[in-house]
């Protein structure tokens, strides 16, 4: 019987989970979480293992993003671009307490709720579901993917912006009012669209390509060359594949903040970038 009763609580303990960030028993504000995985998994796909880790780099060995910043431990140095920068700790991986059974006997005056009987980490796996593929959403993996397909859009749109006030005189956020009124061109040419159409292009081409690219299970393909999209083969070469990813990462973070300060300079001034600029040269 208790061999019984010890499998029966940790088959609980693994159904009832419940999410902490600071695991102290009974103490602190906690959030239940319930779930099927530990019950075969029915009808799911088996993702790929995560990519492996390298040893961690010494403190003094590494830069960060702030002269005699202490990194987090979990911004160890082995990811590309790692400079510690988690002053939230957004990126801290959730714990899980595991609850023994409560005492359920209708035959008795008082209930014990189960006590805490261990603590447990999560992998951060990626399942074959389209909208939401990562099983944690404040996953350590999932926040780089988003840097990083936020900072390619920030390069398109911080380049575009320049070009298009460059060769047409028009602001970046005037391009619209423009196309309204003198219909879908693309630096000053017509195209054979209306605008309409042109918005549902993007929206089925682009949809398409982030369906097809949420079905790779692999977190280093997802977002890097070596995946769906390599037509130059630069990832071909080892040495070479990391110093890519550093200068990507890099410029990426630098658009971000570029096209935010654009945004800024649009709104205190009405002015695009460029016209900004000549200002200081009247």
């Amino acid at each position: 019987m208790a061999t019984t009763a010890t499998a029966a609580a940790t088959a609980a303990s693994h159904f009832f989970r419940t999410r902490t960030q600071n695991p102290k028993p009974k103490v602190g504000k906690i959030q239940a979480r319930f779930g099927f995985g530990g019950f075969g998994g029915f009808g799911t796909k088996k993702s790929s293992p995560p990519p492996k880790k390298t040893a961690p780099k010494p403190v003094e060995d590494r830069l960060v993003w702030f002269p005699g910043a202490n990194p987090p431990e979990w911004l160890d140095g082995t990811m590309v671009g790692d400079r510690g920068f988690d002053p939230f700790g957004l990126g801290k991986p959730a714990e899980y307490l595991q609850f023994e059974l409560d005492s359920l006997d209708q035959n008795l005056a008082k209930n014990v709720a189960g006590d805490i009987i261990g603590v447990r980490v999560e992998p951060n796996e990626v399942k074959p579901t389209p909208f939401q593929p990562y099983s944690e959403v404040f996953g350590l993996q999932r926040f780089r993917e988003c840097e990083v397909i936020h900072g390619r859009w920030a390069m398109l749109g911080t380049l575009g912006a320049l070009a298009v006030e460059a060769l047409t005189g028009v602001a970046w956020q005037d391009a619209g009012k423009v196309e309204l009124v003198e219909g879908s061109s693309y630096l000053g040419q017509p195209l054979p669209f209306s605008l309409t159409t042109l918005i549902w292009i993007e929206v089925l081409v682009i949809g398409y390509i982030e369906f097809q690219r949420n079905a790779e299970l692999d977190p280093e393909k997802r977002i890097y060359p070596g995946g769906y999209f390599d037509p130059l083969g630069l990832a071909s070469d080892p040495e070479k594949k990391e110093n890519l990813q550093l200068a990507e990462i890099k410029h990426s973070r630098l658009a971000m903040v570029a096209f935010l300060i654009f945004g800024i300079q649009a709104a205190f001034t009405g002015k695009g970038p460029i016209a900004f600029v000549a200002t200081f040269n009247q």
